[in-house]
C-alpha cells in the first residue's frame, strides 16, 4: 500500500503531496463519474482520490495545540472520503458488466481490503468470476475475503462446496457449521429484508445440509439427524438436495432408533425411507430397500 501511495505521490506535481482543495477536486471528479456510472474514469479518479486521502490523513499532528483541532478535522474528512470513494468503487461495480465488475472489485481490494463494500460485494463478485470465466479463481477470492470477514455467507458456500467437492470433509463441515452460525446473527443493516431472507435459506440449507449428509457418513447419528431435520424447510422443492437428506435421515433415525430401542424411530427412518424414494435420483432404489427392512425391524420391536 505504501508502494501505491509513493506512485500517485510522484504522479502530482513532481512528488508534492497534494492538498485538501486538491482531494476535493479530485473527489468532485469522482463522484460526476459515479453518476454517470463511467467505469473508466471512476477507477482512474477513485485511485487519484484515495492516494490523496490517505497522504492527507497520514499526516503527523502539528506540534502548535491551537492547529490541532483543525489537523484533527482534516484527518476526518479525508478518512471519510477514502470510506466515499470506497463506496463509489462498489456502486459502480454492483452494476457494471461481469468483467467491469471484477476490475472495480479488484481495484476496491487493492485499496482497502478490509472495506465494507467489499463484504457486500462479495456474491456479485463471484458471480462476476464465474462470467468471465475465471471460475478457478472463486475459491482464492473466498479464501481472501473470509480472512478479513469471518460472517461473510457467500464466501463461506463457496468454500464449503470446495471442500465437499475435494472430499475434505472435516473442512466441510467446520465450514458448514461456520456458515449456519453466521446466518444466525442479526440482519446486517446494509442488506434489504428480503435479500437477507432469500441468503438464509440458501446458506442455511447448504449449511445444514453439508454438515448432516457428512455427518452421517461418518456415523455422527446424534448430530447429522438435528442438521438433516434443521435443513428441511430451507431445501423444499430441491430434489438433488433433498433426496440424500432424507436418504440419510433414514439411516440415523434407523441406528438411533435400534441403539435407543425405539420402535417409533425406526419407524420414522422407515417414513423418511419411503420418502427418498419417491424422489427420482440415485438414491431412490436403495431407499426403497431400506424402508422395507426398517419397517421389518420395526414389526418386530416391543
Amino acid at each position: 500500500m505504501h508502494s501505491l501511495l509513493l506512485v500517485f505521490a510522484l504522479l502530482f506535481a513532481g512528488g508534492t503531496v497534494k492538498g485538501p482543495e486538491d482531494m476535493d477536486k479530485s473527489f468532485q471528479s469522482l463522484k460526476e463519474a459515479q453518476a454517470k456510472n463511467d467505469a473508466v474514469q471512476v477507477k482512474t479518479l477513485a485511485l487519484q482520490t484515495y492516494a490523496i486521502a490517505q497522504e492527507l490523513a497520514a499526516m503527523p499532528a502539528p506540534a502548535d495545540a491551537a492547529e490541532k483541532e483543525a489537523w484533527q478535522q482534516q484527518v476526518e474528512y479525508a478518512k471519510s472520503v477514502e470510506m466515499q470513494t470506497e463506496y463509489a468503487l462498489y456502486v459502480t461495480a454492483i452494476e457494471a458488466p461481469a468483467a467491469t465488475n471484477v476490475d472495480l472489485f479488484n481495484t476496491l481490494q487493492q485499496l482497502n481490503p478490509a472495506s465494507k463494500y467489499v463484504d457486500m460485494g462479495a456474491g456479485r463478485y463471484f458471480y462476476a468470476l464465474t462470467q468471465t470465466g475465471a471460475t478457478a479463481k472463486v475459491t482464492g477470492a473466498a479464501e481472501k475475503i473470509v480472512a478479513k470477514f469471518p460472517n461473510n455467507d457467500e464466501a463461506l458456500i463457496v468454500l464449503a462446496d470446495a471442500a465437499v467437492t475435494k472430499k475434505q470433509n472435516d473442512r466441510a463441515i467446520n465450514l458448514a457449521d461456520k456458515l449456519v452460525n453466521a446466518l444466525k446473527r442479526a440482519k446486517p443493516a446494509d442488506i434489504s429484508a428480503s435479500e437477507w431472507e432469500r441468503r438464509k435459506t440458501a446458506g442455511l440449507g447448504r449449511g445444514y445440509w453439508i454438515a448432516g449428509v457428512l455427518r452421517a457418513e461418518k456415523e455422527q447419528y446424534f448430530q447429522a439427524n438435528e442438521n438433516l431435520r434443521a435443513a428441511l424447510p430451507f431445501i423444499k422443492g430441491n430434489d438433488a438436495m433433498t433426496g440424500p437428506a432424507l436418504f440419510y435421515l433414514g439411516l440415523v433415525n434407523y441406528q438411533l432408533g435400534k441403539q435407543m430401542l425405539n420402535r417409533g424411530q425406526v419407524r420414522e427412518a422407515a417414513k423418511f425411507s419411503e420418502e427418498a424414494a419417491a424422489i427420482k435420483g440415485p438414491y431412490a432404489q436403495q431407499a426403497y430397500h431400506n424402508a422395507l427392512v426398517m419397517k421389518a425391524e420395526a414389526d418386530r420391536m416391543r
